[in-house]
């Protein structure tokens, strides 16, 4: 035989644990069927509240019988499962009476389960299928509908409805009559002002209630017949949504530590929390995860506050790691879970690594630098405090996790390190390195010479690497070092010599160098022609430092002549120019004096109507060094050469040829031999 098909969920009240109430229970709900089976299954749930009784409705032929199927236990702790089979046949009008058919088990059949805390279900058939009660849900607050579910006979007299006690007592809360059309609700405190029967003969109740849940009955009466329709009431209400409290400010690795509750309130029927780590589902486990469930009910509302303690021991894997709870609970429409927000917890565990930083970087300290040394601890939160180990002191320096040196020198390189304070052995180390410069010139500062000594300069370098040198004279960069094995005015100026190391920033030395070089005046006075031979140009050169004073006069006059033209002052050169147009031979004066000597010179120069031979300006320096690079370019190209003795020798003979010619052209020029004369015994006198 096959059991009819459809299940439907009517009714949740706590069981007892014993065959008479069971069998009460199931007595209380069984309707006027010819014949109705019970098939009860009670399983064993750990660490719920109430014992979970599922009820299948089976219809058997006539003439079946009661029989109780024997109770299997198994071992404790583990699920207990035991099925009662219940038939009855012909059930007696008061069902209350059915306790009379209760079979005489002991109770120690349910000692397993009646130990435990558990919930009850009672489950029973599809109304629709001739064997169960017709249910009506409503949601808490709502107002619950009940249709009579009995067709209006024609004789019909008045139409009733009550409700059954648990003891199966009825309480009459309605009546309409069908002759006046009046309708009296009986003075039921609980439901005062909250009925509503209509010509339909259907029962509204407002503001549903957890009370509510009961079997009414709607009675239509006839003067010979009496019709009844039941109708069982579920109010559902469901919970707040869930919320985590009591959370704990951090949790520790490796330690059980309670996380915090989950809380849902104003439930009916109760619900079940579930714990969540980052989207899955958490399981006891023991030692690791423990979560204890709580239900309250309010006396009043009869609502059910369900709490889940979590305590949960804690991994770094668990650092970010979101965590949920939700709570299920059934409604009119069936089953429905509402979730939480996340939480996340900040995780503690212990320093596995010590790691040590220099500020600033390793690679740019420099002596008189503050060094400043950084210990981290990766454990959370970090360690606090730490020791330091300086370079040749064994016993370290507690400190926070910095610890500063100030004003380093070249002898503070070596090893750094740092270690917990209560653990020595985690340590970490760095190797650092204070670069220095150190840069020596000799000879320094202002250093006076005379024209043509000699002057070796040296600049030391002594540095932590190598380092780049420079020299600058006159903020003009030198391609070499400077060299000075006979000094001229050109040489004098400020030298500097510079030096940096590149991969330390800001480390640089410079030391200077004024050289000075002085000299008695030297002249040398030269004349020219002009082309239209109406004056002659006197050029009086003079070489000396510091620079000289030049003055002009005119020998046996003793006359001083001012105008003149100066060049500028290069190098202790400069000349004095001045033009004249002599009717007569005339001896020039040209006198230069500084702070060492006073030097003298003079020129003879003929009257303008008389041819002499002019002398050739003093080339500019600038113009001999351009000569000199020229003649030495030439030597080399000579010296090259397999044919240079050849060549020398056309040279001279060419050479000697032209020196015969140039003679006679002089001898020529001068004129007047008296003052050839004079003039040689001038530069005479000049040279002494």
């Amino acid at each position: 035989m096959k059991p009819d098909s459809q299940v439907r969920d009517v009714a949740r009240a706590p069981l007892q644990y014993s065959d008479e109430v069971i069998l009460t229970s199931l007595a209380n709900l069984v309707l006027s069927q010819r014949s109705l089976l019970f098939f009860v299954t009670f399983r064993h749930i750990q660490k719920t509240e109430h014992l979970l009784c599922t009820c299948h409705c089976t219809k058997y032929p006539e003439g079946t019988f009661m029989k109780v199927l024997q109770l299997k236990k198994r071992k404790e702790k583990e699920a207990l499962t035991s099925q009662v089979a219940l038939g009855v046949k012909n059930p007696p009008a008061n069902a209350g009476d059915l306790r009379a058919l209760a079979p005489s088990h002991s109770a120690s059949h349910y000692e397993v389960i009646s130990s435990e805390v558990a919930q009850s279900r009672l489950t029973l058939c599809d109304p629709m299928d001739g064997l169960g009660w017709y249910t009506v849900n409503s949601a808490y607050g709502d107002t619950i509908i009940m249709p009579c579910r009995v067709d209006v006979p024609q004789n019909l007299m008045f139409g009733k409805w009550k409700y059954e006690k648990p003891d199966g007592s009825p309480v009459f809360i309605a009546f309409r009559s069908s002759t006046k059309k009046s309708v009296q609700y009986d003075d039921v405190p609980e439901y005062k002002d909250r009925l509503n029967l209509s010509e339909n003969y259907t029962l509204s109740i407002s503001n549903a209630r957890i009370s509510d849940e009961k079997r009414f009955v709607c009675m239509l009466v006839t003067e010979d017949n009496v019709f009844e329709a039941p109708t069982v009431v579920k109010v559902f209400k469901q919970p707040s949504k869930p919320e985590i409290v009591s959370k704990a400010p951090f949790l520790e690795t490796d330690k059980l530590k309670k996380l915090g509750e989950c809380i849902s309130k104003d439930s009916y029927p109760d619900g079940n929390i579930t714990w969540y780590r980052n989207g899955k589902v958490l399981q006891p486990l023991e030692g690791a995860v423990v979560i204890i469930f709580r239900k309250q009910m309010d006396q009043i509302t009869q609502l059910y506050t369900m709490t889940s303690s979590l305590e949960y021991k804690t991994t770094k894997a668990d650092i970010q790691m979101p965590f949920t709870c939700s709570v299920t609970y059934y409604g009119p429409s069936g089953q429905k879970t509402v979730y939480s927000e996340q939480a996340v917890f900040d995780i503690y565990y212990p320093t596995e690594q010590v790691t040590i930083q220099v500020l600033p970087s390793k690679n740019a300290i420099k002596e008189g630098d503050n060094i400043t040394l950084k210990c981290l601890g990766n454990g959370n939160p970090p360690p606090e405090e730490f020791l330091f180990y300086l370079p040749g002191q064994p016993e370290g320096i507690r400190s926070s996790n910095t610890y500063t040196l100030t004003d380093v020198k070249r002898n503070a390189t070596g090893d750094y390190k740092c270690s917990l304070v209560d653990k020595k052995s985690m340590i970490a180390s760095a190797a650092i390195t204070v670069h220095y410069l150190d840069l020596s010139l000799n000879p320094s500062g202002e250093v006076t010479k005379q024209i043509g000594d000699a002057l070796p300069v040296s600049c030391t370098i002594s540095a932590s690497r190598n380092a780049t040198v420079v020299w600058m004279k006159d903020n003009i960069k030198l391609r070499s070092s400077p060299s000075f094995s006979s000094l001229h005015y050109q040489d004098a100026g400020n030298y500097v010599c510079e030096t940096a190391l590149q991969e330390v920033e800001g480390l640089k030395k410079r030391e200077s160098l004024t050289l000075i070089v002085e000299g008695k005046p030297q002249i040398k006075m030269t004349k020219k022609t002009d082309p239209s031979g109406l004056s002659k140009t006197i050029i009086c050169h003079v070489e000396g430092f510091p620079k000289p004073a030049i003055q002009w006069t005119i020998t046996g006059s003793g006359s001083v002549i001012n105008q003149t033209e100066e060049s500028p002052y290069i190098n202790g050169r400069y000349y004095s120019k001045i033009i004249i147009s002599p009717e007569e031979n005339v001896t020039l004066t040209c006198t230069a004096e500084n702070q060492l000597e006073r030097t003298v010179n003079s020129l003879n120069v003929s009257a303008i109507s008389i041819p002499e031979h002019d002398e050739a300006d003093e080339i500019s320096d600038e113009n001999k060094e351009k000569v000199n690079d020229q003649a030495k370019l030439i030597v080399g190209i000579v010296v090259g050469l397999l044919l240079a003795a050849l060549v020398a020798g056309v040279v001279y003979w060419l050479y000697m040829k032209k020196s015969k010619t140039a003679s006679k052209h002089v001898n020529k020029d001068l004129g007047n031999m008296e003052e050839n004369k004079k003039l040689e015994e001038n530069n005479h006198k000049t040279e002494a």
